[in-house]
């Protein structure tokens, strides 16, 4: 009997570590607007998540800081262990992660570079503006070909509202490139719309308000989308340039179309973003060491796509499908 008593008290033990070892890691993954990039970093969290056999919460703050600190206190609250995160603030983001983190709950960051996250076990992002002096030297050459001899009009559609940092230093890398091909311009708007629906709205009025307007720049998905098809409806696309910023296989669709006005972009790897921040997350909840990358964030290289390169913008489309 009692032979028996200890060989059912060793399946019971063997049974509950058994259930222990395979209880699933869960994790969340949280973006803050639903547009092509932030689509293509939930992407990236859940296939990484997927592929590290991890559970996943993949949510959209709406660019809402109140519902992202309400998203992290409820992660909190359903032992999730792990967050990676497209932050909305340098500010009120890290306090609630930084919080989180002192509570025994993982942070692994994505789009954004922070001075004060020590704490984090790791972040991937693009240099902003390093990326936009890359396509701005090529906007230069596109912009002196078409406008040899004149003062060009320049119209910016940025989203300074939503993440001021960010959308500056996008900004400042375009013109620090254009100052340094020693382009002749006036800047004659510059407006935020960083969704496709209020950038066609916005870049029709900056057309009718500058009629001689020669070229739009905008530094988001939305906005270059938006700011191009405007144009398109406009019937000015013989006339405008649209230089942009992010890659989606729509736009890159958009440069390879000779009738479309977007001449130009710099695409980053929200994916790769996605990914790689979800892979370092779980990897550090399963006891890896991430000595290497904790407090640290890792750039991802953009790739400029242009009409005077189509075949490496086909490359591109294909290397993303």
């Amino acid at each position: 009997m009692r032979k028996l008593f200890a060989l059912l008290l060793a399946l019971l033990m063997l049974t509950g570590a058994v259930a222990l070892a395979e209880e699933k890691i869960t994790v969340a993954g949280v973006v803050f607007q639903d547009d092509q990039f932030m689509n293509m970093l939930s992407k990236g969290y859940r296939d990484a998540a997927e592929a590290l056999g991890a559970e996943v919460f993949t949510e959209n703050t709406n660019n809402d800081q109140a519902r992202e600190v309400e998203l992290i206190n409820t992660y909190l609250t359903q032992g999730v262990q792990g967050i990676a995160i497209a932050p909305l603030s340098k500010d009120a983001s890290v306090a609630a992660l930084r919080a989180a983190d002192a509570q025994g709950m993982k942070v692994t960051l994505t789009n954004i570079d922070l001075d004060s996250a020590e704490f984090i076990v790791g972040g991937f992002s693009s240099n902003d503006k390093l990326n936009c002096r890359l396509v701005g030297a090529t906007a230069a050459e596109i912009i002196k070909a078409k406008f040899p001899d004149k003062k060009v009009k320049i119209a910016i559609v940025q989203f300074r509202a939503l993440l001021p940092d960010q959308s500056s230093a996008r900004v400042e890398g375009y013109f620090e490139a254009l100052d340094e091909a020693g382009l002749d311009y006036e800047i004659v708007a510059d407006q935020d719309a960083w969704m496709q629906d209020t950038a066609l709205a916005t870049a029709d009025g900056i057309m009718i308000a500058q009629p001689e307007l020669d070229v739009i720049i905008a530094v988001n998905d939305g906005g270059t989308i938006g700011s191009a098809q405007a144009v398109v409806n406009a019937g000015k696309q013989d006339r405008i340039l649209v230089f942009g910023h992010d890659g989606s296989e729509q736009i890159a669709s958009m440069i390879l179309d000779p009738n479309n006005p977007l001449q130009a972009v710099v695409a980053q790897d929200p994916y790769g973003q996605g990914f790689q921040a979800m892979t370092l997350l779980i990897n550090a909840i399963k006891g890896e060491d991430y000595s290497a990358t904790k407090g640290k964030t890792t750039y991802l290289d953009g790739i400029v796509m242009s009409k005077t390169d189509l075949e490496g913008v086909q490359k591109w489309i294909d290397d993303n499908k």
